[in-house]
């Protein structure tokens, strides 16, 4: 399941941003170890975000993103004391779900 996310959420002017750190190894499958043998790939593969509830973004990942990855992106509407949720799925079916409050 992974380790928690960062989030991080401000409403201003009727516009609300979102940042978001994961805590992800994110394997491509083209690394090898010390022995010489490929690391499977694994990766998260869907991220969702919800706000008090309602779907407000969707993302489909690929093995390209970066290890622990950051995404930011913003919402009209929104304010202070609103929820908001994000929810990783990875390639080998773990999902994680964390939850911050709009400031």
């Amino acid at each position: 399941m992974g380790h928690p996310m960062k989030i991080r959420a401000a409403s201003k002017g009727g516009v609300t941003e979102v940042k978001v750190l994961m805590n992800h190894e994110m394997e491509t499958g083209f690394r090898k170890d010390s022995s010489g043998n490929v690391v499977p790939a694994w990766f998260i593969a869907e991220v969702v975000a919800k706000l008090n509830g309602k779907e407000v973004m969707t993302a489909q990942w690929g093995p390209s993103v970066s290890k622990n990855p950051y995404l930011a992106f913003k919402i009209k509407g929104g304010k202070a004391g609103d929820k908001v949720a994000i929810t990783w799925t990875d390639s080998k079916g773990d999902t994680r779900t964390d939850e911050a409050t709009v400031s």
